[in-house]
């Protein structure tokens, strides 16, 4: 995957606001994938490891559009053995994963979906007026890409985020 492929299309939050405004809101960003075992978890951990070393006031939550009772334990072996690999150990107990509320995308001051193909479909369903809220990533789930490359994808993705909010 390339640069492009994870990098947002939207600059506005999910509040609707500006990026200058965005500070004066909510600190979170909410970060959503299909089953909330992957790739949000995963994207929610890293970002808070990272911006708790920067001193950000921005804090990550993640959340599910479409959660799965198939998957194993409440987070993914690969999301939990790259933030390891990273120094980075989730707070104990890890929550199991969490469906998508019409009140975590209210609360966020940015809502990220990881992969726009994906997921902008399931937005569009469940939470229709939210759909153009939301910033999309170009991150694929396993069954197109290995953990180890949508990882780093995430990884990038993130740092650049971070990035972002430190400018502002």
């Amino acid at each position: 995957m390339g640069r492009d492929s994870a990098t947002p299309r939207r600059s506005r939050f999910a509040n609707g606001r500006s990026r200058h405004s965005a500070r004066t809101m909510s600190s979170t960003v909410l970060f959503l994938c299909t089953g909330n075992y992957y790739r949000s978890r995963f994207a929610e951990h890293y970002f808070n490891a990272l911006a708790s070393e920067r001193k950000l006031a921005w804090r990550a939550e993640s959340r599910g559009l479409h959660p799965s009772i198939e998957n194993i334990g409440s987070i993914s072996s690969h999301a939990l053995a790259r933030l390891r690999l990273r120094g980075i150990e989730p707070q104990q107990p890890v929550r199991p994963p969490r469906d998508l509320e019409e009140e975590d995308l209210a609360s966020a001051a940015l809502v990220v979906a990881v992969n726009e193909v994906e997921h902008r479909p399931l937005m569009q369903v469940r939470f229709p007026h939210w759909r153009d809220r939301v910033r999309y990533w170009r991150v694929h789930d396993l069954d197109v890409t290995d953990a180890n490359s949508g990882l780093a994808a995430i990884e990038l993705a993130v740092q650049e985020l971070l990035a972002e909010l430190s400018a502002l």
